[in-house]
Protein backbone atom coordinates (compact mmCIF):
# COMPACT_ATOMS: atom_id res chain seq x y z
CA UNK A 1 0.00 0.00 0.00
CA UNK A 2 0.94 3.14 -0.56
CA UNK A 3 0.76 4.89 3.13
CA UNK A 4 3.25 2.12 4.20
CA UNK A 5 5.78 4.38 2.16
CA UNK A 6 5.04 7.65 4.19
CA UNK A 7 7.92 8.01 6.95
CA UNK A 8 7.09 8.38 10.21
CA UNK A 9 8.34 12.32 10.68
CA UNK A 10 6.20 13.14 7.44
CA UNK A 11 2.74 11.10 9.20
CA UNK A 12 3.42 13.07 12.02
CA UNK A 13 3.63 16.66 10.56
CA UNK A 14 0.57 15.44 8.76
CA UNK A 15 -1.13 14.31 11.81
CA UNK A 16 -0.67 17.84 13.58
CA UNK A 17 -1.37 19.90 10.49
CA UNK A 18 -4.61 18.18 10.21
CA UNK A 19 -5.57 18.64 13.82
CA UNK A 20 -4.55 22.77 13.98
CA UNK A 21 -6.78 22.94 10.92
CA UNK A 22 -10.05 21.11 12.25
CA UNK A 23 -9.67 22.74 15.81
CA UNK A 24 -9.67 26.05 14.56
CA UNK A 25 -13.14 24.87 12.23
CA UNK A 26 -14.57 23.49 14.49
CA UNK A 27 -14.14 24.57 18.24
CA UNK A 28 -17.62 26.66 19.60
CA UNK A 29 -19.04 23.62 18.78
CA UNK A 30 -16.83 21.49 21.02
CA UNK A 31 -17.56 24.34 23.88
CA UNK A 32 -21.39 24.09 23.41
CA UNK A 33 -21.10 20.28 24.01
CA UNK A 34 -19.19 20.28 26.69
CA UNK A 35 -21.35 22.70 28.37
CA UNK A 36 -24.36 20.65 27.14
CA UNK A 37 -22.76 17.37 28.88
CA UNK A 38 -21.84 19.43 31.78
CA UNK A 39 -25.52 20.92 32.67
CA UNK A 40 -27.75 18.85 34.92
CA UNK A 41 -31.41 18.98 35.15
CA UNK A 42 -31.56 21.42 38.27
CA UNK A 43 -30.02 24.22 36.36
CA UNK A 44 -30.17 24.31 32.80
CA UNK A 45 -28.51 27.26 31.36
CA UNK A 46 -28.71 26.33 27.47
CA UNK A 47 -31.66 24.90 25.85
CA UNK A 48 -29.40 23.49 22.59
CA UNK A 49 -26.77 23.92 20.36
CA UNK A 50 -27.53 27.86 19.04
CA UNK A 51 -28.85 29.09 22.92
CA UNK A 52 -25.41 28.54 23.80
CA UNK A 53 -23.38 29.60 21.41
CA UNK A 54 -26.11 33.32 21.02
CA UNK A 55 -25.70 33.02 25.16
CA UNK A 56 -21.97 33.02 25.12
CA UNK A 57 -21.12 35.51 22.78
CA UNK A 58 -23.42 37.69 25.06
CA UNK A 59 -22.15 37.32 28.11
CA UNK A 60 -18.46 36.89 26.92
CA UNK A 61 -17.49 37.92 23.70
CA UNK A 62 -17.14 36.04 20.47
CA UNK A 63 -13.47 35.38 21.55
CA UNK A 64 -15.73 33.27 24.37
CA UNK A 65 -16.31 31.02 22.03
CA UNK A 66 -12.75 30.14 22.06
CA UNK A 67 -12.24 30.10 25.75
CA UNK A 68 -9.93 26.74 26.11
CA UNK A 69 -8.78 26.64 22.37
CA UNK A 70 -4.98 27.69 23.46
CA UNK A 71 -4.46 24.24 24.71
CA UNK A 72 -6.11 22.16 22.47
CA UNK A 73 -3.97 23.65 19.87
CA UNK A 74 -1.08 23.73 21.59
CA UNK A 75 -1.85 19.80 22.35
CA UNK A 76 -3.95 18.81 19.44
CA UNK A 77 -0.67 17.92 17.00
CA UNK A 78 1.09 15.66 19.37
CA UNK A 79 -2.49 14.01 19.99
CA UNK A 80 -3.80 13.68 16.38
CA UNK A 81 0.06 12.68 14.81
CA UNK A 82 0.28 9.77 17.70
CA UNK A 83 -3.41 8.85 16.71
CA UNK A 84 -3.10 8.81 13.13
CA UNK A 85 0.60 7.50 13.02
CA UNK A 86 -0.46 4.28 15.69
CA UNK A 87 -2.89 3.13 13.65
CA UNK A 88 -0.73 3.17 10.95
CA UNK A 89 2.19 1.48 13.43
CA UNK A 90 -0.47 -1.59 14.06
CA UNK A 91 -1.61 -1.96 10.90
CA UNK A 92 1.63 -2.32 9.18
CA UNK A 93 2.59 -4.92 11.81
CA UNK A 94 -0.57 -6.74 11.82
CA UNK A 95 -0.59 -7.23 8.20
CA UNK A 96 1.46 -10.39 7.24
CA UNK A 97 3.03 -9.85 3.31
CA UNK A 98 0.74 -6.57 2.18
CA UNK A 99 -2.50 -9.09 2.55
CA UNK A 100 -5.87 -7.03 3.30
CA UNK A 101 -6.76 -7.01 7.34
CA UNK A 102 -9.12 -8.91 8.95
CA UNK A 103 -11.99 -6.52 10.63
CA UNK A 104 -10.51 -8.17 13.75
CA UNK A 105 -7.15 -6.59 12.59
CA UNK A 106 -8.69 -3.69 11.74
CA UNK A 107 -10.09 -3.40 15.21
CA UNK A 108 -6.90 -4.27 17.09
CA UNK A 109 -5.02 -1.62 15.47
CA UNK A 110 -7.57 1.03 16.06
CA UNK A 111 -7.72 0.29 19.91
CA UNK A 112 -4.07 0.13 20.09
CA UNK A 113 -4.48 3.65 18.35
CA UNK A 114 -6.60 5.10 20.97
CA UNK A 115 -4.78 3.39 23.93
CA UNK A 116 -1.34 5.59 22.91
CA UNK A 117 -3.52 8.63 22.22
CA UNK A 118 -4.22 9.24 25.89
CA UNK A 119 -1.06 9.96 26.78
CA UNK A 120 -2.02 13.35 25.68
CA UNK A 121 -5.48 13.19 25.26
CA UNK A 122 -6.14 13.03 29.41
CA UNK A 123 -4.28 15.98 30.05
CA UNK A 124 -5.79 18.05 26.70
CA UNK A 125 -9.38 17.45 28.10
CA UNK A 126 -8.51 17.51 31.54
CA UNK A 127 -7.20 21.43 31.22
CA UNK A 128 -10.00 22.01 28.03
CA UNK A 129 -13.19 21.48 29.86
CA UNK A 130 -12.12 23.15 32.85
CA UNK A 131 -11.92 26.24 30.69
CA UNK A 132 -14.32 25.99 28.80
CA UNK A 133 -17.30 25.19 31.68
CA UNK A 134 -15.89 28.38 33.29
CA UNK A 135 -18.48 30.53 31.84
CA UNK A 136 -21.03 28.33 32.19
CA UNK A 137 -20.74 28.52 36.10
CA UNK A 138 -20.18 32.01 36.00
CA UNK A 139 -23.49 32.67 34.05
CA UNK A 140 -25.23 30.29 36.40
CA UNK A 141 -23.92 32.13 39.58
CA UNK A 142 -24.91 35.65 38.07
CA UNK A 143 -28.38 34.21 37.26
CA UNK A 144 -28.87 32.85 40.85
CA UNK A 145 -27.66 35.99 42.31
CA UNK A 146 -29.81 38.13 40.16
CA UNK A 147 -32.66 35.80 41.34
CA UNK A 148 -31.84 36.35 44.87
CA UNK A 149 -31.76 39.96 44.52
CA UNK A 150 -35.66 39.79 43.22
CA UNK A 151 -36.74 38.06 45.76
CA UNK A 152 -38.67 38.40 48.46
CA UNK A 153 -36.62 36.73 51.07
CA UNK A 154 -34.03 38.61 52.80
CA UNK A 155 -32.44 35.53 53.38
CA UNK A 156 -31.77 34.54 50.01
CA UNK A 157 -30.11 37.35 49.24
CA UNK A 158 -28.06 37.35 52.17
CA UNK A 159 -26.97 33.92 50.89
CA UNK A 160 -26.51 35.22 47.42
CA UNK A 161 -23.90 38.06 48.68
CA UNK A 162 -22.39 35.76 50.96
CA UNK A 163 -21.80 33.31 47.56
CA UNK A 164 -18.12 33.32 47.16
CA UNK A 165 -16.65 34.64 43.88
CA UNK A 166 -15.52 32.39 41.44
CA UNK A 167 -12.68 33.28 38.74
CA UNK A 168 -14.24 34.04 35.58
CA UNK A 169 -11.00 33.51 33.79
CA UNK A 170 -8.68 30.98 34.96
CA UNK A 171 -5.59 29.92 32.92
CA UNK A 172 -4.35 26.79 31.70
CA UNK A 173 -1.31 27.74 33.40
CA UNK A 174 -3.12 28.36 36.08
CA UNK A 175 -5.19 25.66 36.53
CA UNK A 176 -2.06 22.93 35.66
CA UNK A 177 0.27 24.98 38.58
CA UNK A 178 -2.56 24.40 41.27
CA UNK A 179 -3.07 20.80 40.14
CA UNK A 180 0.28 19.86 40.29
CA UNK A 181 1.02 21.48 43.46
CA UNK A 182 -2.38 20.28 44.96
CA UNK A 183 -2.32 16.24 43.63
CA UNK A 184 0.68 15.85 41.36
CA UNK A 185 0.98 14.41 38.33
CA UNK A 186 -1.89 12.51 38.56
CA UNK A 187 -4.33 15.72 38.78
CA UNK A 188 -3.50 16.28 34.86
CA UNK A 189 -4.47 12.68 34.51
CA UNK A 190 -8.18 12.59 36.70
CA UNK A 191 -10.51 10.89 34.53
CA UNK A 192 -7.82 8.30 32.69
CA UNK A 193 -10.04 5.54 32.80
CA UNK A 194 -12.99 7.38 31.75
CA UNK A 195 -10.67 8.74 28.76
CA UNK A 196 -9.57 5.16 27.65
CA UNK A 197 -13.39 3.91 28.10
CA UNK A 198 -14.19 6.76 24.89
CA UNK A 199 -11.30 6.49 22.98
CA UNK A 200 -10.07 2.82 23.11
CA UNK A 201 -13.56 2.23 21.63
CA UNK A 202 -13.70 5.39 19.49
CA UNK A 203 -10.70 4.43 17.47
CA UNK A 204 -11.37 0.53 17.56
CA UNK A 205 -15.00 1.78 15.40
CA UNK A 206 -13.52 4.54 13.35
CA UNK A 207 -10.39 3.32 11.87
CA UNK A 208 -12.10 0.03 10.60
CA UNK A 209 -15.18 2.24 9.27
CA UNK A 210 -12.88 4.51 7.47
CA UNK A 211 -10.49 2.20 5.77
CA UNK A 212 -13.35 0.13 4.08
CA UNK A 213 -15.15 3.43 3.61
CA UNK A 214 -11.69 4.56 2.18
CA UNK A 215 -11.28 1.79 -0.21
CA UNK A 216 -14.86 2.22 -1.94
CA UNK A 217 -13.34 5.19 -3.93
CA UNK A 218 -10.13 3.66 -4.75
CA UNK A 219 -10.43 2.55 -8.32
CA UNK A 220 -6.73 0.95 -8.21
CA UNK A 221 -5.73 -0.51 -4.48
CA UNK A 222 -2.58 0.91 -5.20
CA UNK A 223 -4.04 4.22 -5.59
CA UNK A 224 -5.08 6.79 -3.20
CA UNK A 225 -9.19 7.28 -3.53
CA UNK A 226 -9.49 11.25 -4.70
CA UNK A 227 -9.62 13.24 -1.20
CA UNK A 228 -13.36 14.13 -1.24
CA UNK A 229 -13.61 10.35 -0.56
CA UNK A 230 -11.29 10.21 2.27
CA UNK A 231 -12.72 13.61 3.28
CA UNK A 232 -16.63 11.81 3.34
CA UNK A 233 -15.42 9.10 5.04
CA UNK A 234 -13.75 11.08 7.38
CA UNK A 235 -17.37 12.77 8.29
CA UNK A 236 -18.66 9.41 8.51
CA UNK A 237 -17.11 7.34 9.94
CA UNK A 238 -15.86 9.92 12.66
CA UNK A 239 -19.58 11.21 12.96
CA UNK A 240 -20.77 7.22 13.55
CA UNK A 241 -18.10 6.42 16.17
CA UNK A 242 -18.86 9.86 18.14
CA UNK A 243 -22.41 8.89 18.56
CA UNK A 244 -22.10 5.71 19.37
CA UNK A 245 -19.03 6.67 22.61
CA UNK A 246 -21.32 9.37 23.26
CA UNK A 247 -22.37 8.27 26.68
CA UNK A 248 -18.80 7.53 27.85
CA UNK A 249 -18.22 11.01 26.89
CA UNK A 250 -20.41 12.54 29.24
CA UNK A 251 -19.42 10.21 31.94
CA UNK A 252 -15.50 11.37 30.75
CA UNK A 253 -16.66 15.45 30.93
CA UNK A 254 -18.33 15.05 34.39
CA UNK A 255 -15.81 13.37 36.16
CA UNK A 256 -13.05 15.91 34.67
CA UNK A 257 -14.93 18.94 35.90
CA UNK A 258 -13.27 20.59 38.89
CA UNK A 259 -15.87 23.14 39.36
CA UNK A 260 -19.29 22.33 39.90
CA UNK A 261 -22.67 24.64 39.69
CA UNK A 262 -25.55 25.27 42.22
CA UNK A 263 -26.49 22.11 43.52
CA UNK A 264 -25.17 19.71 40.76
CA UNK A 265 -23.74 16.23 41.67
CA UNK A 266 -20.00 15.63 42.20
CA UNK A 267 -18.82 11.72 41.63
CA UNK A 268 -16.56 9.54 42.70
CA UNK A 269 -15.91 7.32 39.92
CA UNK A 270 -17.48 5.95 36.38
CA UNK A 271 -19.35 3.59 38.28
CA UNK A 272 -20.92 6.52 40.91
CA UNK A 273 -20.78 8.86 38.27
CA UNK A 274 -22.96 6.04 35.36
CA UNK A 275 -25.22 5.76 38.35
CA UNK A 276 -26.38 9.04 39.21
CA UNK A 277 -26.84 10.30 35.93
CA UNK A 278 -29.22 7.35 35.04
CA UNK A 279 -31.41 7.99 38.52
CA UNK A 280 -31.47 11.47 38.58
CA UNK A 281 -31.38 12.56 34.79
CA UNK A 282 -32.31 9.05 33.01
CA UNK A 283 -30.99 7.62 30.27
CA UNK A 284 -31.49 10.40 27.54
CA UNK A 285 -28.73 12.35 29.42
CA UNK A 286 -25.98 10.21 28.10
CA UNK A 287 -26.56 11.18 24.81
CA UNK A 288 -26.19 15.26 25.85
CA UNK A 289 -24.32 17.05 23.36
CA UNK A 290 -24.67 13.58 20.69
CA UNK A 291 -25.24 15.98 17.98
CA UNK A 292 -22.86 18.63 18.94
CA UNK A 293 -20.19 15.90 19.13
CA UNK A 294 -20.89 14.48 15.43
CA UNK A 295 -20.66 17.55 14.56
CA UNK A 296 -17.13 18.49 15.49
CA UNK A 297 -16.03 14.92 15.20
CA UNK A 298 -17.18 15.04 11.36
CA UNK A 299 -15.23 17.93 9.79
CA UNK A 300 -12.31 16.93 12.38
CA UNK A 301 -11.58 13.85 11.15
CA UNK A 302 -12.85 14.29 7.14
CA UNK A 303 -10.17 17.51 7.60
CA UNK A 304 -7.65 14.90 9.20
CA UNK A 305 -7.96 12.09 6.73
CA UNK A 306 -7.36 14.70 3.65
CA UNK A 307 -4.37 16.55 5.10
CA UNK A 308 -3.35 12.82 6.31
CA UNK A 309 -3.81 11.61 2.98
CA UNK A 310 -3.09 14.17 0.48
CA UNK A 311 0.51 14.46 2.21
CA UNK A 312 1.14 18.14 2.91
CA UNK A 313 4.11 16.92 4.63
CA UNK A 314 5.71 14.71 2.41
CA UNK A 315 5.73 18.43 0.33
CA UNK A 316 7.07 20.10 2.92
CA UNK A 317 9.90 17.72 3.50
CA UNK A 318 10.38 17.00 0.13
CA UNK A 319 11.53 20.63 -0.54
CA UNK A 320 13.84 21.03 2.85
CA UNK A 321 16.92 19.54 0.68
CA UNK A 322 16.30 21.95 -2.30
CA UNK A 323 15.70 24.97 -0.17
CA UNK A 324 19.22 24.29 1.73
CA UNK A 325 20.62 23.45 -2.25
Amino acid sequence: MADKQISLPAKLINGGIAGLIGVTCVFPIDLAKTRLQNQQNSQRMYSSLSDCLIKTIRSEGYFGMYRGAAVNLTLVTPEKAIKLAANDFFRHHLSKDGKKLTLLKEMLAGCGAGTCQVIVTTPMEMLKIQLQDAGRIAAQKKLMAQQAQISSSPAAAAAAAAEPAIERHPTATQITRELLRSKGIAGLYKGLGATLLRDVPFSIVYFPLFANLNKLGQKDPNVKAPFYVSFLSGCVAGSTAAVAVNPCDVIKTRLQSLQRGVNEDTYSGILDCTKKIWQREGPTAFFKGAYCRALVIAPLFGIAQVVYFVGIAEFLLDMLPKHRA
